[in-house]
Parts: structure tokens; C-alpha cells; sequence
């Protein structure tokens, strides 16, 4: 069906461009009407391609390499899926920062998540290589997680997988610099979610307050990662 479509568009693309030339075109110039249709029949066969939707492949495809300097920063959770979602709507809000102060591949993560006027922080140290990441904690818990491909230039897809001694979840999440995007960046990111088989997606409040960064050295503000993992 959708070969067929898309045939029929560049048919009727190709078709009226050469209608258009002819009818314009001085009699025996056929050299010029044949090289100048054929331009115009390419220039629209691209134009179909680049509107024609990505396939599943490509939309959860890992990337092929991940820039450290992208990663590094504030990122604002703008919506996610999640195997066993928490809240249907949810009231808060989400950081996350990455760091990395060596040459080595271990990343320090700080996850800061706002509920009312309160914020709750997760420290993890993760091995990041090519694309893919993990955590272990004490043989507690397993984390591996994955950035996936996007077309938004800041924003992260990152697909979560957290095994357990009883069960196992798998969150889907877009983070961005920004904290509400473009409607064709949503769109991308419904249809990523679709592609696996994953609930449908949970959009953020881009209005809700974001927590600071905070850093280990106030024990106040520390949530443990082994217990946090304990409620869920």
C-alpha cells in the first residue's frame, strides 16, 4: 500500500512538471525539454523520499557512536514509556546530568526528580561504551540502558532496562536542553515507542520546576540507589 502511494505521488509529480515544461518549450528544442523534465522528475522524487516516514530499523536503531561532549550536561525529561508506568499523568518533574572528568568511559549520572516542592537525588557511576551503558549494585540490580537513534539535534532516546532478582522493567525516555519540542519531534518519538511495543508515552509539564544539581557531598539531599530501587 504504501509503495504504491508513494509511486503514485512521484507519477503525478513527474508528470505535471513535463506538462509544465511542454507547453512552454520552443518547437525542436528536445535535448533541452528531456535534460530539464528529468531534473525537475528528480527533484521531486526527492522531495517525496525525504517526507516518506522512517521504518521501525532506523527510528530504534542504537547509535553508532556516541559523542561525549553531546552527553555531557543538564537534560529535562520531556516524556517517556514505561514497562509498568507509575503515574498516568505525571505531577513532577525530571533532570538528569552526566559528567565526565577523566578519559576513561565511567560517566557520573545524577538524577534529580521534583514531587511538589521536594526533590529526591540518584548518583550512579555508569561504563558507557559505543552506545550502550551499564550498572551493577552490589548484585542487587542490573542496569543496562542504550541511546537510540533520533533526528532531534538535543535531544537523548535512551531505552532502560533494569533486571532484578524478581522481575525486570524496560523504561523508554526523550530527554532534551529544551523542555517542550517541536511536534514533528513528538511525533518521531510516539512512533519510536510504537516500534516497541511500549505503552504510550507520558508528556511531561514543561511548567513544573527543575531540580538543581546537587553532588554527593550534601547527605541531606542523597536518595541511596539500593533502597530507591527497593520501592519500585
Amino acid at each position: 500500500m504504501g509503495g504504491a502511494a508513494w509511486g503514485g505521488d512521484v507519477g503525478w509529480c513527474g508528470y505535471s512538471a513535463r506538462a509544465g515544461f511542454l507547453s512552454q518549450s520552443a518547437p525542436g528544442d528536445r535535448d533541452t525539454e528531456m535534460f530539464t523534465e528529468g531534473s525537475i522528475f528528480l527533484l521531486c522524487l526527492v522531495s517525496v523520499s525525504r517526507s516518506a516516514p522512517l521504518g521501525c530499523e532506523v527510528l530504534v536503531r542504537p547509535l553508532n557512536q556516541l559523542d561525549p561532549h553531546h552527553l555531557e550536561g543538564r537534560w529535562a525529561l520531556v516524556a517517556d514509556s514505561l514497562s509498568t508506568p507509575i503515574l498516568e499523568n505525571p505531577t513532577g518533574s525530571m533532570t538528569v546530568y552526566f559528567s565526565n572528568s577523566s578519559e576513561t568511559s565511567v560517566y557520573s549520572y545524577t538524577q534529580g526528580n521534583r514531587l511538589d516542592d521536594q526533590c529526591f537525588y540518584l548518583f550512579y557511576n555508569f561504563s558507557i561504551e559505543s552506545s550502550t551503558f551499564t550498572h551493577n549494585l552490589d548484585d542487587f540490580f542490573n542496569l543496562t540502558g542504550s541511546f537510540l537513534y533520533t533526528s532531534c539535534p538535543d535531544c537523548l532516546v535512551i531505552r532502560w532496562v533494569l533486571e532484578r532478582e524478581t522481575r525486570a522493567s524496560v523504561d523508554f525516555y526523550l530527554f532534551s536542553r529544551r523542555r517542550q519540542l517541536e511536534q514533528k519531534e513528538m511525533e518521531e518519538f510516539r512512533a519510536q515507542v510504537e516500534c516497541l511495543n511500549m505503552p504510550p508515552p507520558a508528556v511531561m509539564d514543561p511548567t513544573k520546576e527543575l531540580c538543581p544539581k546537587q553532588t554527593t557531598s550534601d547527605p541531606a539531599a542523597h536518595t541511596d540507589a539500593k533502597t530507591e530501587v527497593q520501592k519500585a
